[in-house]
Order: structure tokens, then sequence, then C-alpha cells
């Protein structure tokens, strides 16, 4: 088990039954980079990584 399966755990916990848009997990993103900045390069990754998910090229 990694370390970041604890928080993925607890998110899927806590927040599991809701629905949220892409719009409002964007802002969310941006909100903990402007609180993070350190996280900046992580977060971008996983946006990119998300947004391509679906595209045979990547």
């Amino acid at each position: 088990m990694y370390f970041t399966d604890r928080g993925i755990e607890e998110l899927q916990r806590r927040r599991g039954e809701e629905k949220v848009s892409l719009e409002w997990l964007a802002e969310r993103l941006r909100e903990f980079v402007d609180l993070n900045p350190e996280f900046e390069t992580p977060i971008e990754r996983l946006a990119t990584w998300l947004a391509r998910l679906d595209d045979p090229e990547d």
C-alpha cells in the first residue's frame, strides 16, 4: 500500500457518494496549489493525466 492510498481511501469514504463536476475539481486543485505551491508540478501532472485519459495517442 502506498502512503497516498490512505488519503484516497479517506476521500472515498467521506465523499464517495457525492457527484462533482470537473469545473469544481479544477477549482479545488487551483485552490490547493495556491495554498501549497510546492505541489504545483504533481498537480499539473495529475490534471494532465486525467485530461488525456481517453486519448489513444498518450
